[in-house]
């Protein structure tokens, strides 16, 4: 049966990001808000999916720390739950992303219409330029940035070095960095099609500013607070604090 269901599931996330990926793209030439505001309304009914047809329900904790200003979002990536997940958390946003994900018929063509800092992995400092002058236009268009600071899904238990894009778009904008940790990897396997019910906790931690540190060591203090967090709400996660003065 829960094969069954996580099928189902599959099914209906596979043809719902297609209608509302082709949705906004028909779309395009509307306000960035109201185009917003149809991925959120499919992140949400993502959310119900889960939630009935797999057991995957799901509680946000630390709404108090979302800033009121446009920030920084760095947020831990194992599964495919918190790229939909964060579309009903957060104000409206944008992402930093490999650009061949817009290359993807239908769900590319939505994507390209909502503004993404579609960076080449593979040109180095380039690309973080990218994403500085880039995500500083979107933020002073009141427009949230997320990065998945590992840059690709990580198994729970397992980390990435921490690019360091975000942490020097956040010191350049002068703007806050919301860090964020969950536990979606516990019931949702990285390549797995299985979902397992249970309860997803998404942990908003404290908004870090960058202040008078570096970007570097910025960087480290998000990379603490994210795989601690992940220790402390992950069952796959081994029990060894990471220190942000490494």
């Amino acid at each position: 049966m829960v094969w069954f269901r996580s099928v189902l599931f599959q099914l209906y996330f596979f043809v719902s990001v297609c209608v509302a990926a082709l949705t906004i793209f028909v779309l395009f030439f509307l306000p960035f808000p109201v185009r917003f505001g149809i991925a959120r309304a499919w992140g949400k009914s993502m959310l119900v999916a889960g939630k009935h047809l797999c057991g995957l329900d799901y509680v946000v904790e630390g709404r108090e720390n979302i800033p009121q200003q446009a920030s920084v979002i760095m947020i831990k990536h194992t599964t495919v739950f918190e790229t939909y997940s964060q579309l009903a958390i957060f104000p409206p946003q944008t992402w930093v992303l490999k650009r061949e994900l817009q290359w993807i018929p239908f769900f590319g063509w939505g994507l390209a219409a909502m503004k993404p800092i579609a960076i080449n992995r593979g040109a180095g400092m380039h690309a973080v330029g990218q994403v500085v002058d880039q995500g500083k236009q979107r933020l002073a268009e009141g427009i949230w940035v997320t990065i998945f600071p590992e840059g690709t899904r990580v198994p729970p238990g397992q980390t990435k070095r921490y690019g360091i894009s975000g942490a020097l778009l956040a010191t350049e904008a002068g703007v806050p960095i919301v860090p964020v940790a969950h536990n979606a990897g516990d019931f949702w396997p990285r390549r797995g099609l299985k979902k397992v019910p249970g309860l997803v906790r998404i942990c908003i931690g404290p908004a870090i500013l960058p202040g008078d540190r570096s970007p570097r060591d910025t960087n480290l203090v998000v990379q603490s607070w994210i795989e601690n967090k992940m220790r402390e709400i992950s069952s796959r996660y081994p029990d060894v604090p990471v220190d942000d003065e490494t």
